[in-house]
């Protein structure tokens, strides 16, 4: 698995936790605070290593999480997208984008297990 994995997410304990959950399970994590920079991310990276999966949060200042997987799936309408959530009503808003979404908490060893698989082989998307 060569792929870097994109972490988007505004609260930076968070983001912070995850990417130590995912480095020392043997990842490359880069993470962006808000959609913006994360698109700008993405855009650089395809040029040096590609990305293979992102996680990103819903609720972000400037680029709520649907706004932000719709603008990505304009340049990446496959890549993997997981979107992590506390509010279970949010799954609604990303119908017909093709996202996996999980409602946080999401248990270390689940956050693991769903991003090798999603690395491996996509799975079949629930939103």
């Amino acid at each position: 698995m060569s792929a870097d994995i994109l972490l988007v997410d505004d609260n930076a304990i968070q983001a912070a936790t995850r990417k130590a959950i995912l480095t020392r399970s043997g990842q490359c994590v880069v993470v962006a605070a808000d959609g913006r920079h994360a698109i700008e991310m993405l855009n650089a990276a395809e040029k040096a290593r590609p990305v293979g999966l992102v996680i990103t949060d819903h609720l972000m200042p400037g680029m709520n999480g649907p706004q932000f997987v719709a603008a990505l799936r304009k340049g990446y309408p496959r890549l993997p997208v997981l979107v992590l959530s506390g509010l279970p009503e949010a799954e609604d808003e990303y119908q017909g984008m093709d996202v996996i979404f999980r409602l946080k908490p999401f248990p270390p060893d689940e956050l693991l297990a769903l991003v090798r698989s999603l690395l491996i082989a996509p799975i079949g998307r629930t939103a």
